[in-house]
Parts: C-alpha cells; structure tokens; sequence
C-alpha cells in the first residue's frame, strides 16, 4: 500500500516536483503521510513548502525541490538553471523557514497538547547530480539528495530525521495523526447547507430592498394594493412602507405621519413588533398588531378567537363607534394592511373611521388572493390604485416551481436554486411520526434547529399543542425565534412567516375548505429546503395534477 497523500492529486507548477512526489507516494510505508504544496499565512508573511513527509517513529522532514541544473558558487550562492531562465535563491534557507512555521502551525495548536516531536528539513535535486563530495556550511551531505540518490530516496529521509540529534523525540502513529488532524481540519471548509442558504438570503434581501423602490415611484398615491404571490416580498415591502410614512422626508417635502400597520395573524404580528422595535425610533409606526389588538387598545373586549359571530359582527360594529370617538391625536395619516386577503368586508369600515381624513388619508393594502384561507371576502369600500409584484424572491427556483401552479400569476423565480423538493408518501395516524423522523433527517443534513418548523395542514402538532398550553399563545409565538429548538405550527397560523428547511405535513382531507389554499401557503413557508409528507392522492386532488407531477406523484 502507498503513503496517505494529501491532497490525494495536487497540481504541480513543475515536473521536478511531480516526479519526487510520485515516487514518495509509490515507495513510502502505508503509515506515512505525504503532504504537497503545504501553504501557510502568518505575521512573518507567506510560506510554502513543496512536500512534507510525516514519517511515524523518525520524524517529520520538509522537503525543497528544485529542477533544472542547480549550481552552487564558492561564496555559497545557489542557482538553478532551467527552460524558465536562471533562479537564484537559497533553497535550504526556504526549507528551513517552512519547517518552522509549519511546527510553529502544528504545535502550537491547542489541540497538539503531545510535546515535541522532531522535526527535519531537506533538499532534493532529482536532476542534478551532486558527487559524494559535495556539501555547504549549512548542508551536510546526508542532508541533499541528487539525482544519484533517488533510488534510496525514503531511506534516506528517514536515516536523516534520525540524525536530528536534539531532545525532540520521533514521532508515533498518533503524533503523525493528531498533526494531519490539525492541518487538515484547517485548511479545509466542509461544504454546509447553512451557509448556501445564507448566500440565497442575502442575495434575497437585496433583490426585496431594490423592489422597495416602488414605494419612492408610487408617493404621490394614497390609496394603494399591492398583489403579489408567495414569496414575492409584500410582507418586507409593507413593513418598509410603514417605517418610510412614519419617519418622512424633509428632502422631499413629506411630513413624518402617524402610521398602524395592521394584519390578522399573531405570529404575523409577531414577527412586525420584533421588526420594528429594531428601528430607530422616528421609523417605529404608532401601531403594530393584529385588528383584534387595534380595538383592545381603542377599549374593545378580547372575546373569543373561536366565536366567529364576534369576529365578523360584534367586534367591527364596536370599533367602528371607537373609532369615530378617538381623538384626533389617535387617529392615523395613514393605514397599512398587510395579508390584507383575511380581513372581513366589515373590518375596513373601522379602519378607514380611524384615519384623520377618511376622504384622503393614506391605506396601503398588501395581498394574495390564492392565500385567503378563512371564510371572509371582504374588500375595501374605496378605489384602490393596484400595483402587481410578478418576482418570486425568497424560494429557492426548485420550491418555487412546485408550488407555482398554485399561485395567483405566473411568476420570474430569482430565488437561486437550492435542494430538490422530497415528498415523502404517508397516511393516517402514522403521518405525524412520519413528518417526525424528516425533521430528524433535516437536523442531520446540517441546518439548525431554528432553521426547521413542522408545519401541518390540519389538526395540530402534540409539540405544538403543549407549548401553547405552557405558554400561552404570546409566548407560543415568541418560540417563533427561540434558537434551540425546531418550530411546531399549522399553516393557518405562518401565513407571512417562513423558514429555510420546513417539512409540511398534509394531515387534512381534500375536501376540507380551502384545501388548494393551505397546500399552496403551506409549500411557500420554506425558503430552501421543502419536505412534504402526505397522501398521494389526497395532494393529487388539492393541488391538481400539475402540483403532483412536480411533486413527482
């Protein structure tokens, strides 16, 4: 068997080192190792050495090749003469220099820990012959090897790493491993999952910040809905609007206004208070919360989130009369609605009641229509100027595809392309432990417990259910961000929100109401990684025959 080489085929800029390097590869015990264009930084500067041979039990010897006919004059100054021209340089004074630091490197390593271990340097003419004479100060005989000696080349290094007469000890198998650990460890990047998906995010965020140019070509218009499919920026872009109202523009003549931003969904709201509070405070808006909390404030009742006559009829009524009794320091420049696609038709009278000019004042509506999946279909009773967002920036090309035929428009996909979409076929009350064991597998590719969230279209994780008990349904939420731990939900309640690596979990029947609409909100929560787990055909009749074939069904 061959030494272990490192790289295993290492590109040379010359033959001279090729062929040395060949033949320590063929000749050298299976318990060497042969390391080539070994090359290190530090504060003296950069330093390269051609070969270095790790041999257990006699030491570790860096080697300096030089082609070519390689002279030295009687002052001692070394030349090599090549096809390439003449070098001049001192061949044993930069197989010294690399020596050290690579020691320096090796043992100085908090994981090294071992002692000292010898050490040698070396040079090897494989073209040159040298004479049994030949020798310099700074160079016994036994320590160049010329064209003569390449036949005895491995025993010769070893005999000159014995000849190292020091208090350095040879090396054992395990130094030799312990310092191939250590240079390896260093000099190489294991490819990650996560750090792909940080490239995708950050060029994500840039396209989503270049989009929010609109909002400067559209600030003369007060009354606005921006549409836009999943994945396409609108929550960023709400978001981005309420900050820019809010502070002004003195430059361009716009007064700093008193702004809400509104949604219906808790973790939506959720993720816009955290947002905001991370503003400086002339960007932070006068509100940020839910419809419901904007009539808490105004001194309507919390009610009950499962009493839909509430929701849709007492609620509205009662914060339509607050708002008509608010003060004029209470009422708003202007509104922003984002996932303006819940709101019931009756909760726009209230909204627009609150703003200081109801004739004038600004509403910015966010929306997707393919993601309303509550039973309300309500608009605004005003004219609204649409603006129509067609780029699909925060999936992955591969995740965006799947769920495209599902989306409200065709869509460009600038999201980068990322891992293929799994589907994983599964049914009945195994499905969940199913969805379980790819969460684990997601875990095990390399992304990070924040990075995941089990998402199901139907009833509820037991995760999830227990944390909301625990917690409450603000604490709940705030889990959201909590880095230790994989995120439990159902679609209904991400709406807005995303995670790089989701596996969606289509526990719900067909025939449930809005079934196209939870699959296509459920697929577009993942940025970059997707796993869905369901029944074949069950997901065949929610997102038709295009999203099967995608889905490879």
């Amino acid at each position: 068997m061959a030494a272990r080489c490192f790289p295993e085929s290492p590109t040379f800029e010359t033959a001279s080192e090729h062929d040395v390097w060949e033949q320590l590869r063929r000749e050298l015990d299976d318990d060497a190792v042969l390391l080539a264009n070994a090359r290190l930084t530090n504060e003296k500067g950069d330093h390269e050495l051609d070969l270095v041979v790790l041999l257990p039990d006699a030491g570790v010897v860096c080697v300096e090749i030089k082609g070519g006919t390689v002279s030295v004059d009687q002052e001692g100054r070394w030349s090599v003469a090549s096809a390439k021209g003449t070098y001049h340089g001192d061949p044993v004074a930069q197989a010294r220099r690399g020596k050290y630091e690579l020691r320096r490197y090796i043992e100085d390593n908090p994981a090294w820990s071992r002692g000292a271990v010898r050490w040698a340097h070396t040079v090897v003419t494989p073209y040159t012959e040298l004479g049994p004479d030949f020798q310099t100060p700074d160079l016994p005989r036994w320590a160049i090897h010329g064209k003569e000696d390449m036949p005895q080349l491995v025993a010769r290094l070893r005999d000159l790493a014995n000849r190292q007469e020091n208090n350095r000890r040879p090396p054992s198998a395990d130094d030799i491993n312990a310092a191939l650990q250590i240079w390896t460890s260093r000099s190489t990047i294991v490819p990650s999952v996560v750090s792909e998906a940080d490239e995708r995010e950050a060029v994500a965020d840039r396209l989503t910040q270049e989009q929010s140019m609109l909002l400067k070509v559209t600030r003369l218009l007060r009354r606005v809905e921006v549409r836009g499919g999943a994945g396409s920026g609108k929550t960023v872009l709400a978001l981005t609007q309420a900050k820019d109202l809010t502070r002004g523009s003195a430059g361009e003549g716009r007064a700093s206004q008193r702004v809400a931003l509104i949604c219906y969904s808790i973790g939506l709201a959720t993720y816009l208070k955290r947002a905001v509070a991370a503003a400086p405070r002339k960007h932070r808006p006068a509100f940020v919360g839910t419809f419901h909390e904007l009539g808490m404030q105004w001194g309507a009742p919390e009610g009950d989130r499962t009493d839909s006559a509430f929701w849709e009829e007492e609620l509205p009524a009662l914060m339509a009369e607050l708002a008509l009794q608010l003060p004029d320091g209470q009422k708003f420049d202007a509104i922003v609605v984002d996932e303006a696609q819940d709101f019931a038709e009756s909760w726009w009278r209230p909204l627009l009641s609150a703003l200081r000019d109801p004739e004038v004042d600004g509403l910015y509506v966010y929306s997707d229509e393919n993601q309303r999946l509550f039973p309300r279909f309500g608009r605004p009773p005003i004219q609204l100027v649409p603006l129509v967002l067609d780029h699909n920036l925060r999936n992955t090309r591969e995740i965006a595809e799947a769920f495209l035929p599902l989306a409200p428009m065709r869509m460009k996909l600038l999201g980068g392309s990322g891992p293929e979409v799994t589907f994983v076929p599964a049914a009945g009350e195994g499905m969940l432990d199913v969805a379980d064991d790819q969460v684990e597998l997601l875990l095990d590719e390399g992304w990070e417990p924040e990075h995941v969230a089990l998402l199901t279209t139907g009833p509820r994780h037991p995760q999830q259910r227990e944390l909301q008990e625990s917690r409450g349904q603000e604490g709940y939420w705030q889990s959201f961000w909590d880095a230790d731990d994989v995120f439990y939900g159902t679609v209904l309640g991400c709406k807005g929100l995303e995670r790089r690596a989701v596996v969606l979990c289509v526990n719900s029947l067909a025939e449930r109401d809005r079934a196209r609409e939870r699959l296509y909100v459920g697929m577009s929560r993942a940025t970059d990684r997707l796993v869905v787990v369901g029944d074949p055909e069950v997901i065949r009749q929610m997102g038709g025959p295009e999203v099967a074939h995608k889905l490879g069904l």
